[in-house]
């Protein structure tokens, strides 16, 4: 066999055409030859002969990739074949009325390979025509019987089995694919196709699909791209996936800090500093998340990046740090610690916090280049083989969970507020200490509303756009790498909204994500109302 490549070039400067033939020889064939078809970059030409194989070759190497066995069954044979827009796979029918889906793709030695991806049942005829859409990867199929089927590629969708015609005909459709005309025994038979939404199924949303040019199934959001034989990948799960690990941060950081704060300053905090701190940590509520995610996509995502060994080390200094600072006040002098009014003891911490802070991320560069060689994102990604980027979910964990705090804070702060005062009197009056009175009564009565502050924060961080937007890269990954992004669905539908076309696919997909982002708010404060009225009919009888 040989395959001819004519190439013409144009002289910028003159205008003077030149063509240039290339001859390639391949190796010869083994059965008589049904159909060829090579694909647009003209790496690989398939040969689909009588034996029921395909026979591969690269152009480029000018060598036989392989043969390969299209039909298991040794009694059919193939009947009809076509080429998907865009060139990389191959619809393959045969006499006992099924087909199947061929692309290239890597095994697992890293070799190329024809592989076959998806079966399509159609029935007991053989297959006599297949032709492709033009704009979709989707095609249509006529059978012996006169049965014609509508089918989609990525979606593995059977749209329409039906007999249109008494036998088999020749089958044409539309560039629009709505309209499809059938010539059989002399007669044409027009046909109206009304197929708007092939490529969105339930698998497609939320199970992994083999898409063209990868080597396995994955969970892919690509809604968009330049060219127009694009393979549209409109899963859900990774959205999804970046919404939860996006709130898991917010949540990992927001809640310990939160609850304890709103427990320190309910039960031990003196009445005249709670009225001070209690407006100031509510204030921060109204702080646009906005300016949160402006600050966090530009200034804390370097400063992290640049400062790795401090953040890690401040985490790990700061609780230790407040550990030795109420040690040593314990070992002072009664003379001293008795001018701090009770309930004032707090005020103390914040130089503790604040001198922890500064010696935290002073000695990061020196820890930097002790331990990580100058650059810990680099050792990071070199010797533990871990992707750094620099807006990642820890970025998105601080930025979100400073927005977070004030929510869960104020809530729970007045659930053990609310506690009625004869509880702890008489708890103390019995011989409790003070920590027992908070772990065994106050607490187990506040339960409910700091249960219920809990998972309207979570809320909170689910339902957030406009940080997630500006702090992640919005890279829809499937990934808990803390040092990774990710893309929610509330940040997705905000990108590309006004990028969809309306009433196409991705317009109501979008929909469907932000129904999905209600379900998922829904579900969450139903399951706090039945989990709060259990722990308050628990123990409402303390």
């Amino acid at each position: 066999m040989h395959v001819m490549s004519l190439e013409q070039k144009e002289n910028m400067m003159t205008g003077e055409m030149t063509r240039e033939q290339t001859r390639i020889e391949l190796p010869q064939m083994s059965a008589e030859v049904k159909a060829i078809y090579i694909d647009p970059r003209q790496q690989w030409m398939y040969v689909i002969n009588g034996r029921a194989q395909a026979d591969v070759f690269s152009l480029r190497d000018r060598s036989l990739n392989g043969r390969y066995k299209l039909l298991e069954d040794g009694n059919a044979e193939i009947t009809a074949s076509a080429q998907l827009v865009g060139g990389i796979s191959l619809i393959i029918g045969n006499s006992k009325g099924s087909m199947s889906q061929w692309f290239m793709a890597r095994d697992t030695d890293g070799e190329q390979r024809f592989m076959r991806i998806r079966d399509f049942k159609m029935g007991k005829a053989p297959i006599r025509q297949i032709r492709a859409e033009q704009r979709r990867k989707g095609f249509i199929a006529l059978d012996e019987s006169g049965r014609l089927g509508v089918f989609h590629s990525t979606a593995h969708r059977t749209l329409l089995v039906e007999k249109v015609a008494d036998g088999p005909g020749i089958l044409t459709l539309s560039p629009r694919a709505n309209q499809v005309l059938i010539e059989s025994g002399g007669k044409l038979l027009p046909l109206t196709l009304d197929n708007p939404h092939p490529e969105v199924s339930w698998s497609s949303l939320w199970g992994k699909v083999w898409y063209e040019n990868y080597d396995e199934p994955k969970y892919v959001w690509q809604s968009t791209a330049s060219n127009s034989d694009f393979e549209p990948k409109l899963s859900l799960a990774p959205l999804t996936y970046g919404t939860l690990k996006a709130a898991f941060y917010a949540m990992l950081l927001a809640a310990p800090l939160a609850v304890a704060a709103a427990i320190y300053t309910a039960y031990f905090m003196a009445p005249g500093m709670r009225r001070k701190v209690k407006p100031v940590i509510e204030l921060m509520e109204a702080m646009p998340t906005v300016i949160l995610g402006f600050f966090a996509g530009l200034f804390l995502a370097p400063y992290l990046e640049a400062h790795l060994p401090g953040i890690f080390s401040l985490l790990l200094l700061t609780p230790i740090g407040i550990l030795l600072a109420g040690f040593f006040w314990t070992r002072l002098p009664d003379s001293i610690r008795l001018r701090v009014p009770d309930g004032w003891e707090g005020a103390i911490l914040i130089p503790v916090v604040l001198l922890v802070g500064w010696f935290s991320l002073s000695m990061s560069p020196h820890l930097e280049n002790w331990f990580f060689g100058g650059d810990m994102s680099t050792w990071i990604r070199d010797e533990l083989g871990i992707t750094y980027d620099q807006r990642n979910a820890l970025v998105v964990g601080i930025a979100m969970g400073f927005a977070v705090i004030p929510n869960i804070y104020s809530i729970a702060e007045d659930a053990v507020f609310s506690v009625p005062r004869s509880l702890t009197l008489g708890s103390l009056a019995l011989g409790a200490t003070p920590w027992q009175t908070l772990t065994r009564v106050v607490i187990l009565t506040a339960s409910p509303g700091i249960f219920s502050a809990l998972m309207i924060g979570m809320g909170r961080a689910v339902g957030e756009t406009m940080i997630v937007l500006m702090a992640t890269g919005n890279t829809p990954i499937m990934d808990m790498n803390l040092f990774e992004g990710m893309r929610t669905l509330a940040a997705n539908v905000a990108v590309e909204m006004p990028e969809s076309e309306v009433g196409g696919s991705h317009y109501r997909v979008l929909f469907l994500a932000a129904l999905v982002l209600l379900i998922f708010t829904f579900v969450m404060n139903t399951l706090a109302e039945l989990i709060r009225q259990r722990l308050r009919k628990q123990y409402s009888l303390l």
